[in-house]
């Protein structure tokens, strides 16, 4: 873990919060000990609920990487992703996140972390209503997919 990498974060998370973007929250993508991606939250900016730092950082590192590969990457991040950005950083390949802040923290000042967090470790089906459809045709989409008829 290295500090001054949060202590970025923290910049990025300022900034956004200077320019009314969005949430309190930073992030920072290392590699070989270079930063290749930064984001904060634009939320509120961009009108769009998937504009967190860490997603913001990603896609800021994927886009200088040219990649969507993000394997031996570090995440530094101003707080606990959510889920959404916990998957996000599953998918880009990245194996280690640092962050400053947790789940309870970030809820008393009115972020819903914890009740998706909730959902996913207590099936809470109050919050969200998920069923499968069962459709021969979207499984075809898979098969196709894997037999490369696109």
């Amino acid at each position: 873990m290295n500090n001054e990498y949060l202590n970025k974060a923290i910049n990025e998370a300022r900034i956004g919060m200077n320019n009314q973007d969005g949430g309190p929250f930073g992030a920072v993508i290392i590699k070989d000990g270079k930063i290749i991606g930064a984001g904060h939250n634009q939320v509120l900016a961009r009108n769009d609920p998937t504009a967190h730092a860490e997603v913001m950082a990603i896609r800021d590192a994927c886009s200088n990487l040219k990649t969507h590969d993000l394997s031996g990457a570090i995440i530094y991040s101003t707080s606990e992703p959510c889920p959404m950005c916990l998957s996000a950083i599953i998918w880009s390949n990245i194996k280690e996140v640092y962050f400053g802040t947790n789940r309870i923290q970030v809820g008393k000042i009115g972020f819903r972390d914890d009740k998706i967090y909730e959902y996913f470790e207590n099936n809470k089906k109050d919050l969200l209503k998920v069923q499968e459809i069962k459709s021969k045709e979207c499984e075809d989409l898979l098969k196709d997919y894997d037999n490369k008829l696109y």
